[in-house]
């Protein structure tokens, strides 16, 4: 295994590419050769066996970032890690993130986890929408719900019928 060229800042982050569902294996690993580490997590909603719980889940399911200084350029405990698989690389240079993008994810959480900023026009359910792209352009229609894919459903009279469509939230204004 070659080691990648060193050209970044102090106190620049990389990314670590870790083994399946191991990113707390990683982290705890890493945090306990002296690294500092960030792994972003979002608040999810399960349901099971009719409860439902929050959860929180990696952002990014697989990785963890590591901040890394010019004096402290030990890539071997990295390397060989328990849970990381392998340091994000293009060629032969590592995959510097800018301190910024750590920065944002950070200013944006509340209670452990990173709070996604909801679209401007977020729906609430009974609320009236006019759709405005697509073959239903012009149709109005009522939001029964918002999923996390930044979509709706919503129930529209169509040949006489209630008829449920899930549809991209860009695609509606209020009505």
């Amino acid at each position: 295994m070659t080691v990648p060229s060193i050209d970044f800042a102090p106190g620049s982050w990389i990314a670590a590419a870790t083994h399946a569902c191991r990113e707390r294996v990683a982290i705890a690993n890493l945090e306990r050769q002296g690294f500092s580490t960030y792994c972003p997590m979002l608040r999810k909603r399960i349901r099971h066996a009719r409860r439902q719980q929050d959860v929180l889940r990696p952002m990014f399911p697989g990785y963890v970032f590591i901040c890394i200084d010019r004096e402290r350029i030990a890539w071997r405990p990295i390397l060989s890690t328990a849970g990381v698989r392998t340091l994000i690389r293009f060629g032969d240079r590592l995959g510097i993130l800018p301190t910024r993008f750590i920065e944002t994810l950070r200013a944006h959480e509340h209670e452990g986890a990173v709070s996604m900023l909801l679209p401007s026009n977020s729906f609430v359910p009974g609320e009236k929408v006019r759709i405005t792209d697509g073959p239903l352009e012009g149709l109005i229609a009522t939001v029964l719900r918002a999923d996390d894919h930044n979509r709706l459903l919503v129930l529209m009279d169509l040949l006489k019928r209630s008829v449920r469509v899930l549809m991209p939230i860009d695609a509606v204004v209020p009505a």
